[in-house]
């Protein structure tokens, strides 16, 4: 079953065309990732699904609904994590929650939605002596108010430390396992990489791939590199013969092996081993998101 989808969605503005017959499909508990440069449409796409802007053809539907037609029933099953947010410094976090609690006319547990977002010991404190993270985390609560089908995270890791990324994810997993669907539109790579089951690429207003990050390696044939360093030279070893095996150089104790398959990673090092060589080292590039995605927006490779 699908949580959003668009058709043919188009926005222009006069001559310009901010998104071209947009159409895309996400599917119920994915963490779905939407990515695209500055000024791709992930913003205007976002909009026209919280009605903030209406398309010039085509429609969306999420969480069952069309926003155009029926724009309550949309926002009452969903919860939104905007890029800019205000909160206020003189209210505590509990406040805050409580506030999100009368908006949506709920009357769920404050201090579980705090716990849920690991805020438990400082929903009493007011938010003006919160750090980013912490903030983050209480804008990510008050989303959660009122148990959303669909989750819209617009740059929700945007100025978190480390930490702070790490429990973004988790916060995230922990949501999608519930069953909630989420729509998570950033420029943090990494992120994307870590939680998402799949990904949407978009530029220029066009969708230009959609599939899980394996799946995008695999079109785009960008290869992991599986470098071993061994203590002796290598006999018998045909690891060219392996359907995945795209390429394997030996210099001085160091085999490196390309792989167009990623789970041949094993094989290979058993292989080598079977060989009568001792494998002392192991190190692994994969192919990154940042790579395709450059490969996909500009048509080149990442720094």
């Amino acid at each position: 079953m699908t949580a959003i989808e668009t058709t043919k969605l188009t926005k222009r503005y006069g001559e310009e065309t901010a998104l071209d017959e947009f159409t895309l499909r996400v599917e119920r508990g994915e963490v779905f990732g939407f990515l695209g440069p500055n000024g791709a449409g992930k913003s205007t796409t976002i909009d026209i699904f919280l009605d903030f802007i209406r398309p010039t053809d085509g429609h969306a539907v999420v969480a069952d609904y069309d926003p155009q037609q029926t724009p309550r029933k949309v926002r009452q099953n969903i919860g939104v994590l905007p890029d800019e947010y205000s909160l206020y410094d003189s209210l505590t976090g509990i406040e805050h929650i409580e506030l999100a609690k009368d908006l949506h006319g709920s009357e769920e547990d404050t201090d579980s939605l705090l716990s849920r977002v690991g805020l438990t010991d400082a929903g009493d404190q007011a938010v003006g002596s919160y750090s980013k993270g912490m903030a983050q985390r209480l804008a990510f609560g008050m989303a959660l108010v009122g148990d959303p089908d669909v989750l819209i995270l617009d740059e929700p890791s945007a100025g978190i430390d480390p930490n702070g990324l790490q429990d973004m994810r988790e916060m995230i997993r922990a949501e999608a396992e519930a069953g909630t669907t989420i729509f998570f539109s950033t420029h943090i790579l990494e992120q994307v990489e870590a939680v998402c089951d799949r990904v949407a690429i978009i530029n220029d207003g066009e969708l230009v791939a959609v599939d899980t990050i394996a799946g995008l390696r695999d079109v785009f044939d960008r290869q992991s590199t599986l470098t071993l360093s061994i203590d002796g030279t290598p006999t018998a070893l045909e690891l060219g013969d392996l359907n995945g095996v795209s390429d394997v150089e030996y210099t001085d104790g160091t085999l490196t092996v390309k792989l167009r398959d990623p789970q041949l990673k094993s094989t290979v090092i058993a292989q080598v081993e079977a060989s009568g060589v001792s494998v002392t080292n192991i190190e692994i590039e994969e192919a990154s998101l940042a790579d395709l995605f450059s490969q996909l927006t500009t048509g080149g490779d990442s720094e």
